[in-house]
């Protein structure tokens, strides 16, 4: 079991750290576009050699579709909030999102139970994102404009679309290998982009400005999603989901010493309050 954790763990920090180079990048859709891109034409052999060898039945090429679809709206939504909101902000409730969904669908729709240990995490969650959304805080000057509700209902549909694509993911992994997966989902995250790359005429300049993180973007950014898919392959997506999410704490600690976002210390500790929430549902909940 200590290597699923360990893949998991460092699929989060990966996450993290290209996550930052999105946020620091001149335009976020180009930036992202380009770090999937190179990934996406080194893989398409993998892909096309796979299936030509073992074709799929109707129903698992359906499902591939269904992971294309989902990626190309995660792809599009995600630039969208990364041009919105701080990193520090934004990226506890992306990646919070899905673990508070599954138990309350559980519970609402499947006739369910929690744990107490789990609606403590729930609770958790709950009151980090309330309080990183800024819902209720006073302004500090009269005259400073309110805090916007748009970058972390944002935040909130990015988490919702990974929720869907990660469950759809463990099915395909049925049929088709971890590196055949991820060609399929580099191929619908670069589809979702396309159209806004092509309006903004800003890949020449982004390569120019950020050429060596768009390279190393290029590793992390499938890399991290590889190593979360290789540890499904070997432990429960239950057990080892919640643990990929220790990389929020990171993220909020790059976004606020890195970038230098405000409100600091109220974000590490909703971050590390988000954290816990995830742990005690996914360990005990």
């Amino acid at each position: 079991m200590l290597l699923p954790i360990l893949l998991v763990i460092a699929s989060g920090m990966a996450h993290a750290v290209w996550s930052l180079f999105t946020k620091r990048s001149l335009n976020k859709s180009v930036f992202l576009w380009s770090i999937m891109m190179l990934c996406t034409v080194l893989l398409l052999p993998t892909l096309i050699t796979e299936l030509w060898h073992n074709p799929l039945s109707g129903g698992a090429y359906a499902l591939l579709l269904l992971s294309v679809i989902l990626q190309a709206v995660y792809s599009w939504l995600l630039s969208q909030t990364y041009e919105l909101g701080d990193l520090s902000q934004i990226y506890p409730i992306m990646r919070g999102t899905s673990t508070l969904l599954v138990p309350i669908i559980g519970v609402i729709f499947l006739r369910e139970s929690l744990s107490l240990f789990g609606w403590i995490g729930i609770l958790f969650m709950l009151s980090g994102f309330i309080i990183l959304s800024g819902v209720g805080s006073r302004r500090k000057h009269p005259g400073a404009p309110k805090q916007s509700l748009k970058p972390v209902l944002m935040a909130l549909s990015v988490g919702l679309v990974t929720t869907s694509y990660v469950f759809v993911d463990k099915l395909n992994l049925q049929h088709i290998s971890p590196l055949a997966l991820l060609e399929v989902t580099n191929i619908g995250f670069v589809a979702g982009l396309t159209p806004q790359v092509l309006r903004s005429k800003a890949l020449r300049k982004e390569w120019q400005v950020n050429r060596s993180t768009i390279l190393l973007g290029a590793i992390l950014n499938p890399g991290s999603y590889l190593l979360f898919l290789f540890a499904m392959q070997q432990a429960p997506m239950a057990h080892i989901s919640p643990l990929r999410e220790t990389g929020t704490v990171f993220a909020t600690f790059l976004g606020i010493l890195v970038l230098k976002e405000q409100q600091g210390l109220k974000r590490i500790v909703c971050s590390i309050i988000i954290t816990c929430g995830i742990i005690l549902i996914g360990m005990w909940g």
